[in-house]
């Protein structure tokens, strides 16, 4: 597998102005290649690096086409999405929206003889009935069937792996697959009702008062494995120069509970935080880790940045949002821990 960026190479990536879209933009063009960045939005935080950026609504076929024209290799990242609180109150909005952006995309895409396309998929296909407990077994690939995903969102995110699975066999189109299994960093929805689990108790802990209370959605007994930003965007770039067509899981394998993440990120904080639980929120499956073998035989590499150290700087970035908006003031926010407090 050679890892050497092409100089010249024309990459499309959509979804450019999203919190994973706009940290893969800058790290393709860091490797060299000519980037096309296409969002219905401008990445909200920084500018982006894109070569050229297109704001353009990919549920209209006509931008899909505009979108691929030219390009070599796509990586599709648009999505309408969030975090539980909202992928369990729009289901019909999201499944309307993300696979006509889908299919429309790859269609352009063959239509202009794209030369590889990468599809972003998530851990939410794979069945509930393997994910009941909180000491849940790391899912392999293989156990996305018999399927049962998440309702809405898994379900549409299944069957685009399924049609890129056909793209390939039929038409000869080189598909990559990769399963994402939580991916947090700075740069992304931190607030608002979109914001995922790492970014939501982040938000809170910097907010809340030494000794103060926040609140935890569910007993807090749930589990995850949570994957650093740029792990996340080095295994895409690794996986979409393999050799590999199958759907691959990328993230880490550390299971923790949403109550350990607290206390992780209120020792980074310097903070003594209650919690008080909220059993009437949505919570999502009762447990949820990725099997990372198969990401280790197929790439050679799997995930290096600790979630301490992802915590922290992820913790350090929202404080400084907070500052902006005026919402936290600079003297309410504490030297950063050093890593080794936070283990």
């Amino acid at each position: 597998m050679s890892l050497t960026a092409t100089n010249g190479t024309r990459v499309l990536v959509t979804g450019a102005g999203g919190f994973i879209g706009h940290h893969l933009t800058s790290f393709l063009v860091s490797k060299g290649y000519w980037v096309r960045g296409v969002d219905i939005k401008k990445p909200e935080y920084e500018e982006t690096k894109a070569h050229e950026f297109l704001v353009l609504d990919l549920r209209k076929y006509e931008n899909c086409l505009a979108a691929t024209s030219g390009i070599d290799e796509v990586y599709a990242l648009a999505a309408n999405m969030g975090g539980i609180g909202f992928i369990e109150t729009h289901k019909a909005e999201i499944v309307y929206d993300n696979t006509i952006i889908n299919h429309h995309t790859i269609e352009a895409a063959r239509l202009n003889n794209v030369k590889r396309f990468l599809y972003t998929s998530s851990a939410c296909i794979y069945p509930g009935y393997r994910q009941r407990e909180s000491n849940v077994t790391p899912l392999r690939e293989e156990d996305a069937y018999p399927a049962d995903a998440e309702d809405g969102y898994g379900w549409e995110k299944l069957y685009m792996e399924r049609t890129c699975r056909h793209y390939f066999e039929d038409y000869g189109l080189e598909t990559r697959i990769v399963r994402f299994h939580n991916i947090f960093g700075p740069l992304g929805t931190y607030d608002g009702g979109r914001e995922k689990s790492p970014a939501a108790i982040c938000r809170k802990v910097a907010l809340a008062e030494d000794g103060g209370e926040i609140e935890v959605w569910g007993d807090g007994e749930q589990t995850r494995s949570y994957c650093y930003i740029d792990d996340c965007v080095e295994g895409i770039y690794r996986l979409m120069r393999s050799s590999y067509h199958e759907p691959l899981n990328l993230g880490q394998d550390r299971l923790i509970s949403i109550n350990q993440l607290v206390d992780i990120v209120a020792r980074i904080a310097g903070k003594t935080i209650r919690k008080r639980h909220d059993l009437s929120q949505p919570q999502g499956v009762r447990g949820r880790n990725s099997d990372n073998t198969r990401l280790r035989q197929v790439l050679g590499w799997e995930p290096r940045i600790s979630l301490e150290e992802g915590l922290a700087r992820t913790y350090e970035w929202i404080c400084e949002q907070l500052c902006l908006a005026g919402r936290l003031t600079p003297d309410r926010v504490k030297a950063r821990s050093a890593v080794e407090h936070a283990h």
